[in-house]
């Protein structure tokens, strides 16, 4: 059922009604409005749950947000010749659209997008001011992509050529160009087009040594590739992704700034996410490799397996790259098995560790005996029955550690009963009464241990007669 919406008008009214007719105090009169539509089904999440404020001392002045505040003051001052003001106003703005989504949605309901464009067209030409302008675009479309329209991708554009050399104001660019992209396939398809991707993978290269802008423009050549727009069938990820790497010699810049960061978690985490996101072919996977980056993520693996979000990225780059059955033995050769079944014990509590890790196995393991014998000889099978045990209610975790144990027996049925001693059956029934969403993988790795398992024929192939 889906909840209900109010207005920041309605909830404004309802709570002034419980200050002026209930004589509430502010504090108590927000928290009673907040209690009551909450009761009543109201999705609150756009609404600036805060008392308004006066806009001055006199108190029978109209009270309002301090957002619309800050908007208001920023529209008056941007045809001020005081720039100072300005300046100080448009930064203003950019605090209070960072308290949260419901200041952002209520700023754009109250017309800000406008503002700020105008503020950012007549800022190129001086570096602060381009700074405050696209720190403040970037605060006001975090979760409103569709505020952006084409004169504010040209502006981003511009601002990404006109200040390559700059750090601060390239860092502010790419935080506006991710915002805008998230979620939404046409700002990605526009931005692309109009040459998004060689300024992005430049910046990374002309900015090395800079872990912020590193990590933005990572992030933001990440979210070209995604397909998370619900509004679009068929989106450009796949296409996106070739080009970064054929076009833009993106894996090369991405490892090289790797190496350059070996020390910093964040950094090196957000560099694994997107080279993971960019083998998305077989020969991509293999120049990984070529290039270093599989030896990059098994030092990471080993060096800094304490950082559970670093180890979930490492995991999900060697799942990707390991598609390639050559890489599988390189991962393999390296020490791979042995590096991912200590993380996965290392972290056995944190679900997305245990997913990953068992998913880099079961890939491990597919079509490939020997490294099937390795990874039963490391304790692989054995911590897939952990993490089985760890995460009963984690479909994935189930569904990826059913996978693995059905990979490493279909090719090799002697490891069946050591797997079956481990309890495994009654670990994979209890997963397929609990999760639909993982009933193929749990009945396929029944089947191929050995067990009983009802495999019902949903379709024979054969016609019917049709009945009146």
């Amino acid at each position: 059922m889906a909840l209900r919406r109010i207005t920041q008008e309605t909830f404004d009214a309802a709570v002034r009604e419980n200050v002026d007719e209930f004589e509430m105090d502010p504090d108590e009169a927000l928290r009673e409005a907040v209690e009551q539509f909450q009761s009543q089904g109201v999705d609150l999440s756009c609404i600036v749950k805060a008392v308004p404020a006066a806009t001055s001392d006199d108190k029978h002045q109209e009270q309002t947000h301090e957002i619309l505040q800050a908007l208001e003051s920023l529209s008056v001052a941007q045809d001020s010749p005081d720039s100072t003001k300005a300046a100080a106003d448009i930064k203003c703005f950019t605090e209070q659209c960072l308290l949260g989504f419901a200041q952002r949605y209520l700023a754009a309901q109250k017309g800000a997008y406008p503002v700020i464009l105008s503020y950012c067209q007549k800022s190129m030409g001086e570096r602060e001011a381009t700074f405050a302008a696209l720190s403040a675009l970037s605060a006001l479309t975090d979760g409103q992509p569709d505020l952006l329209d084409a004169d504010g991708k040209r502006f981003l554009l511009d601002a990404l050529e006109q200040h390559q050399d700059d750090s601060s104001v390239t860092r502010a660019a790419i935080s506006a160009v991710r915002h805008a992209c998230l979620k939404h396939e046409q700002n990605r398809q526009d931005l692309v087009k109009a040459g998004a991707l060689p300024l992005l993978t430049s910046a990374v290269k002309r900015h090395s040594g800079c872990a912020e802008v590193v990590k933005e423009a990572s992030a933001a050549l990440r979210i070209m590739t995604f397909d998370d727009d619900v509004r679009v069938t068929f989106g450009h990820a796949h296409e996106h992704a070739k080009m970064i790497v054929l076009q833009h010699n993106g894996l090369k810049v991405l490892i090289d700034s790797a190496k350059a960061h070996n020390d910093n978690i964040t950094v090196l985490s957000e560099l694994c996410a997107t080279l993971s996101r960019l083998a998305v072919r077989n020969e991509f996977c293999q120049d990984i490799c070529d290039l270093g980056g599989l030896k990059l993520m098994m030092t990471l693996l080993a060096g800094s397996y304490e950082s559970a979000e670093l180890v979930r990225q490492v995991l999900s780059a060697i799942r990707a790259v390991a598609g390639n059955d050559d890489v599988k033995d390189a991962v393999v050769k390296a020490g791979g098995v042995q590096l991912i079944v200590i993380a996965m014990n290392r972290h056995m509590i944190i679900s997305a560790v245990c997913e990953q890790g068992c998913a880099c196995l079961s890939v491990l393991a597919l079509r490939k005996p020997n490294n099937c014998k390795v990874i039963m000889e490391e304790g692989g099978a054995l911590a897939a029955v952990q993490a089985m045990k760890s995460h009963p209610g984690v479909v994935n975790v189930q569904k990826q550690a059913c996978m693995l144990l059905r990979n490493l027996v279909s090719h090799q049925p002697n490891y069946s009963q050591p797997i079956l001693e481990m309890g495994v059956e009654a670990l994979i029934l209890q997963a397929l009464r609990a999760h639909r969403d993982c009933g193929d993988a749990a009945k396929a790795a029944l089947r191929d241990l050995g067990c009983q398992v009802e495999l019902r024929e949903l379709w024979t192939g054969k016609r019917g007669g049709i009945t009146n």
